[in-house]
């Protein structure tokens, strides 16, 4: 197939805006903005939120800004509005092991109503178990008891009288203690010195007598003891009797107003009997004192604490499923949380500090998450683990056990979780995780895989038309003509390099819309114009293009030599591209060849000195094989030849310039020289067939500037490989100077075709026989490679007749 010379239609797709089918994009506000070019995606989204089995969570791959996690967003409420709202969760006191305080969940807004009931009822008993322990049938009931008591007592005590009277001792009682004290004859109490005078009979008398009353006391005691005992068990019988009916009454306005169907009935059940038996247990603070009133007021809030009922997730109005994206997943964000405070040094918590996580929150609904973040924190990925293979969640305080002082530990119920979870990551982690964690690809079985690209059709330039007027509408911008969004188009096929593709990246596409938007408020528009959005790219590229800039610079200024006009043997410009990550650009950069005798083979500079990437080794080694082969009649080949890179000092990566050293290397052996004007960019293989190459506009245009400072005079252009046409998406002025004859775009099919077009001679092919024509460029380098064999034979006959004469 013969040179092609590209015509300026060909050079880039232009869309006419009279084919968009409207006047701007207010026009389209009533469509729903769909999943441009994503139906793989789409598809298996649906798929795996719709799919209620365990382990179908699903993993989002694909670019930053290829609309992945807006669009599963908005997906996940859809799936979500189609649920039932999930239940609230509360965490309760246990009352037989206060450090494991107890899950319970009720149906959506009942745990807002428990909590409020619960509230309610502290108020109210505070108030009314008072007043019936300070009722008239309380007091005539305890009073009666307390008065039969009174009465056995007081019988004890007499009979205790009677006993000390007759040995001579006199009993009275202070500060409830029972004194004894010895009396004289004349009834006097006697003192310790008046004792110590007694006879020594006498003496041992009094304190045998001593003995015996101790003795009797201590039987007093034994005695009423038990009587105290069944005074007291009356009274609190009497106080419970009069309390429980209220207890009881309270609790059935808490069930009575729990109308729904609780699942835990049962667990709240027997919630709510322990704390009627814990109130009944603790009547004793209810009744005010007029002393000490405020320890007794401390210790009844301390009691009181334990029945409130601490509601960690709320779902009261929620409205279908919750939707939860965690952008901040840390251990305590994501997993629940204890808090703590310090009281004498010591960390105390309980129940009422319990926090939920976002995997509580999101029980029975979706979650999102970054693959990224989760990975940033092993201890987050292994507990996350954990949670999916075992479905249960354990709220607890990892640090807990390594803090200077010591704290008071709590381990709350683990609860079932029922969460589809939406993990965010790029197709390097994935596909490195599906490697190193077979787990993983158990637990998330659902791949919804985002495309950078997509084919390009009357529908998905619609679709993207859509997508512009929403984003007018949600940044309250000013909408775009159709001539805007058709350039917007362009510049998405741009980014795609491919005219039958566009970018699927419409992050770049939203900041775009923005950019030139701003611009038209700035001129007092009212829609914004093909021109806006020009503006706006020259000025996106005039904030990025410095690197590019001082390289065109140091070319012009002659510190890069790059010669565009008339011919040289052995040398040519290349292309390549630079990529920022920001900004991408191309431009030249001279190659050069040397051949000569030898038997060395094909050098490669770069490679020698550890400059040269895979790749680019890969492509040389290629060539030479390609070489060998045009010439394989003549092998082996006495060669030596060296290819490089000229000013080149960052390295080198790619087979695109494969093309360009093997016109170099083909120019030197031939002794033709080769057209300085032509850049050449493609890749060869073994057959000689040029092959598509990567950042084709960027290259053509950062020459195509250079030859314009330099000045353009219709020998200048490119040549680049035939299957590369379809990715052409160049600047207009670029088109506009081909179309006047000033720069020109060559594409060919096989390496022979273009060095034609550089040395102004054909190829040529061989005969049978495998020699060249004379007048051919591989005629010309075949008859070299003939005079390079005969030099090196003779070099090693000269060799071989040194070494007879010296022997």
């Amino acid at each position: 197939m013969p040179i092609s010379n590209l015509t300026p239609a060909e050079l880039r797709l232009t869309v006419d805006p009279a084919t968009l089918g409207f006047t701007d994009t207010s026009e389209l506000l009533e469509y729903a903005l769909p999943w441009i070019g994503q139906e793989r995606a789409e598809n298996a989204a649906r798929f795996g939120l719709g799919m209620d089995q365990p382990d179908y969570n699903l993993f989002v791959l694909g670019e930053v800004g290829s609309g992945r996690s807006s669009l599963l967003k908005q997906a996940m409420q859809t799936a979500a509005a189609s649920r039932a709202a999930p239940p609230d969760l509360c965490y309760l006191h246990n009352f037989d092991a206060p450090e494991r305080p107890r899950a319970l969940r009720l149906p959506a807004g009942q745990g807002r109503l428990l909590r409020q009931l619960m509230a309610q009822m502290m108020k109210s008993i505070q108030v009314e178990i008072p007043q019936h322990l300070d009722g008239q049938d309380f007091k005539a009931e305890s009073g009666r008891i307390e008065k039969s008591y009174k009465e056995e007592e007081a019988k004890a005590y007499a009979e205790l009288e009677a006993f000390a009277e007759a040995r001579s001792f006199t009993m009275h009682r202070e500060s409830g203690h029972l004194l004894f004290t010895l009396r004289g004859k004349k009834g006097h109490a006697l003192t310790e010195d008046e004792v110590l005078v007694m006879p020594k009979e006498r003496r041992a008398e009094i304190t045998q007598a001593e003995q015996e009353l101790r003795a009797e006391i201590s039987r007093y005691f034994e005695k009423i003891r038990p009587m105290e005992r069944v005074m007291n068990e009356a009274l609190a019988a009497l106080r419970r009797q009069v309390v429980k009916p209220l207890l009881d009454r309270e609790l059935q306005e808490i069930r009575v107003g729990l109308k729904k169907q609780i699942k835990d009935s049962v667990k709240l059940g027997a919630y709510l009997d322990r704390v009627v038996h814990d109130v009944l247990d603790n009547l004793e603070l209810f009744k005010i004192s007029d002393t000490d009133d405020d320890i007794r007021q401390e210790v009844l809030g301390k009691v009181l604490s334990r029945y409130r009922v601490n509601l960690v997730v709320d779902n009261d109005g929620l409205e279908g499923a919750p939707v939860i994206a965690e952008d901040n997943p840390l251990f305590r964000s994501l997993f629940g949380s204890i808090e703590y405070q310090t009281e004498n040094d010591v960390l105390m918590t309980d129940f009422s500090r319990i926090r939920a996580g976002s995997l509580h929150k999101a029980h029975g609904g979706f979650l999102m998450l970054h693959l990224r973040d989760l990975l940033a924190d092993g201890l987050v990925w292994e507990k996350l683990r954990r949670v999916l293979r075992s479905g249960r969640l354990q709220i607890e305080e990892p640090g807990t056990a390594f803090t200077p002082i010591a704290a008071v530990s709590l381990e709350p119920e683990a609860v079932d979780v029922d969460v589809k979870i939406v993990l965010i990551g790029s197709r390097e982690l994935y596909y490195e995780l599906q490697e190193e964690d077979p787990e993983f690809a158990r637990r998330f079985r659902v791949k919804v895989d985002f495309a950078e690209s997509f084919s390009s059709s009357a529908e998905t330039r619609r679709a993207s038309a859509i997508f512009v007027a929403h984003t007018c509408r949600k940044l309250g911008l000013p909408h775009f003509s159709a001539a805007a969004v058709a350039r917007l188009l362009e510049d998405g096929h741009r980014e795609a390099d491919d005219q039958s593709r566009q970018s699927a990246i419409f992050a770049r596409t939203e900041a775009l819309v923005m950019e030139s938007a701003a611009l038209c408020s700035a001129r007092a528009g009212r829609l914004v114009e093909a021109a806006d959005i020009e503006v706006a790219l020259a000025a996106r590229t005039l904030r990025h293009d410095y690197p590019d800039q001082r390289l065109r610079e140091s070319i012009a200024e002659g510190d890069v030599l790059i010669t565009l006009h008339g011919e040289q043997v052995g040398q040519l410009n290349g292309l390549t591209q630079v990529d920022l990550g920001d900004y991408r650009f191309g431009f030249p950069v001279r190659v050069t060849a040397r051949t000569y005798a030898g038997e060395d083979g094909l050098l490669n500079i770069e490679r020698e000195v550890e400059m040269s990437g895979p790749i680019h080794d890969k492509g040389v080694l290629i060539l030479h094989n390609y070489l060998s082969a045009l010439f394989a009649h003549n092998a082996p080949l006495a060669l030596n030849a060296s290819i490089v890179f000229e000013q080149e000092y960052s390295g080198v990566e790619g087979d695109s310039a494969s093309c360009a050293e093997l016109y170099a290397l083909l120019s030197s052996l031939s002794g033709l020289p080769l057209r300085q004007g032509i850049a050449v960019t493609g890749a060869v293989n073994q057959h000689g067939e040029v092959l598509p190459v990567g950042g084709l506009n960027e290259k053509i245009e950062g020459y195509f500037r250079i030859c314009a400072t330099a000045g353009l005079d219709g020998s200048q252009g490119v040549l680049i490989p035939q299957r590369n046409r379809r990715h052409l998406m160049l600047e207009r002025k670029v088109a506009e100077a081909v179309a006047q004859g000033l720069f020109h775009i060559y594409t060919a099919e096989h390496a022979s075709e273009g060095i034609g077009l550089l040395t102004g001679l054909p190829a040529g092919t061989a005969n049978d026989a495998g020699n060249y024509p004379r007048d051919s460029v591989l005629g010309h380098a075949q008859r070299t490679l003939l005079a390079y064999r005969r030099a090196c034979q003779a070099s090693e006959h000269t060799k071989t007749e040194r070494k007879r004469l010296h022997k």
